[in-house]
């Protein structure tokens, strides 16, 4: 009998699976030192997850093997039900380019294309038509605030609003998850506060799986969980967002 004629409501597969995941480095002595001690968890679609710990933890370790950007010594990660740990370069960037979105400290907006332009790039680079990925960008600017500036260059935009067009590139291909490294950590108290409530809200309207590396309680505070990373081990703990520094 299934699950639907018990009428049993099936959890959704979560966009992004961790599990057991460990990252060691050679040291100059030729000792090893473990940065990833086993880390595991799992964020689901339209949740939003904070990654906090002191400097030197290996937050951004963690986030660049999250993106495949960079492999485990062990361990699996998962993107939309694909390993990304496992298999070609090629085949890690496609998973990448498909699936996940990215958003740092720093912008990386391009300084010679407008707002609109710079959303609608990764688009293009991915096939789009021109027509379909101005269309895409313009209601990605609209919900990030920004209709008005589209045709904005990153010089003629505060530091807020080129921030907010890199939220809008990250959301550009519909990727499953978006990781975000530090994203306010270049902005005013204003600014940041903005661009956390953004992030709360483009979690649920969009649906997307949302891992953010802070050290800001605020936006810690905003997210569904809050993960310590320590000794190379993330603890899960609501009450950490308040201890933030």
């Amino acid at each position: 009998m299934s699950d639907a004629t018990l009428g049993t409501r099936v959890a959704p597969a979560p966009v992004l699976e961790v599990i057991d995941v460990v990252k060691e480095y050679r040291s100059g002595d030729g000792s090893t030192l473990r940065i990833l001690d086993g880390a595991s968890f799992t964020v689901g679609r339209g949740e939003m997850v904070a990654i906090i710990g002191e400097s030197g933890a290996g937050k951004s370790t963690l986030l660049q093997i999250l993106g495949g950007l960079d492999r485990p010594t062990s361990g699996r990660v998962r993107i939309a039900g694909q390993d990304v740990t496992t298999g070609s370069e090629d085949a890690m960037a496609a998973i990448r380019n498909r699936s996940v979105g990215f958003v740092f400290q720093f912008h990386h907006l391009l300084r010679d294309f407008s707002a609109v332009e710079n959303v609608m790039f990764p688009l293009r680079i991915a096939g789009r038509a021109e027509s379909a990925a101005r269309s895409r960008a313009l209601e990605l600017l609209d919900a990030v605030g920004l209709a008005g500036r589209a045709e904005h260059r990153p010089t003629a935009l505060s530091g807020g609003e080129q921030q907010r067009v890199a939220v809008a590139r990250a959301l550009a291909g519909e990727p499953a998850l978006v990781l975000a490294d530090e994203p306010s950590g270049n902005l005013d108290r204003g600014n940041a506060l903005r661009l956390h409530d953004l992030f709360a809200t483009l979690a649920a309207t969009h649906g997307v799986g949302v891992v953010v590396v802070t050290h800001n309680r605020g936006l810690a505070a905003r997210a569904d969980r809050v993960l310590l990373l320590e000794m190379g081990r993330l603890v899960a703990s609501s009450a950490m967002a308040a201890e933030v520094g």
